[in-house]
């Protein structure tokens, strides 16, 4: 299966993060890719920065990417602020390559600075494409909660993606090489899920001044198979072999010894 981690810059605008979407999506669907993923609250931009969202907005966004999705024939994970009678939900949205809504992924473990932002979900879900099945953990919880990783690997994940956000455009530094021991932790994180699993690990962040983590995929024993340039906008693409992604450790997990 070959799939594609997109890298856009942060959306000024619902409308330019459509924008910035369709450009990228052409972009990995000229290189074969059956699925692509954005990062975190990529419509309408991570609301620590971009306040800009109506129900009616969002929903016309959405509709407007499954459309994307069919023209190019191409599976999108796009993650989305989403109203909720209880407030508003982190979700990132699955899309066929037919532009079909094939259901979406809620963040559940919200970082302790969102507990007023968004409304934690409380549901997990494996989705499948084209064969392959894969599940979503988005930004806190891939970093600090394995179990959400674990939980798909468990149930026949072979790949989690995981759209996420860290860093800035306004100040900070430039890490001079992807999982340098002197970069923060994230990078070392997306490593430990993959390896720890026995499965795929494919993280998208967005293309910051300041990144503190670079857009990666990561293979079943820990190697990054591929990962985006830092401060480069675009998207990366890799053959991932399910048969590799044996999901051995997490199956080996005995939960019984920890109740």
């Amino acid at each position: 299966m070959k799939v594609a981690i997109a890298s856009p810059p942060f959306p000024k605008s619902i409308n330019d993060g459509v924008f910035w979407i369709e450009k990228l999506v052409k972009e990995a669907s000229e290189q074969q890719a059956e699925i692509v993923c954005f990062p975190e609250s990529y419509i309408p931009g991570y609301r620590l920065e971009v306040g800009e969202h109506s129900p009616e907005k969002l929903k016309a966004a959405l509709h407007e990417v499954c459309t994307i999705a069919k023209e190019h024939a191409i599976a999108i994970i796009l993650p989305m602020d989403w109203d909720h009678p209880e407030g508003i939900l982190n979700v990132a949205y699955v899309i066929s390559n037919k532009g079909a809504i094939m259901g979406y992924q809620t963040k559940n473990q919200l970082d302790p600075s969102e507990d007023t932002m968004f409304t934690p979900g409380n549901k997990r879900n494996i989705f499948e494409v084209n064969g392959v099945k894969f599940g979503i953990v988005i930004c806190h919880e891939g970093f600090r909660y394995p179990e959400a990783t674990r939980w798909a690997a468990r149930r026949g994940a072979k790949i989690v993606f995981h759209p996420h956000c860290t860093g800035s455009d306004s100040n900070g530094t430039i890490p001079a090489e992807w999982g340098h021991k002197d970069n923060p932790y994230y990078e070392k994180a997306m490593i430990m899920r993959a390896m720890e699993n026995t499965i795929y690990f494919a993280s998208s962040n967005y293309t910051m001044r300041y990144p503190e983590s670079g857009s990666a995929i990561i293979a079943p024993n820990g190697e990054c198979v591929v990962n985006q340039a830092y401060g480069k906008v675009g998207v990366i693409v890799a053959d991932i072999d399910p048969d590799k992604a044996t999901g051995l450790l997490a199956k080996r997990f005995k939960p019984e010894l920890y109740s």
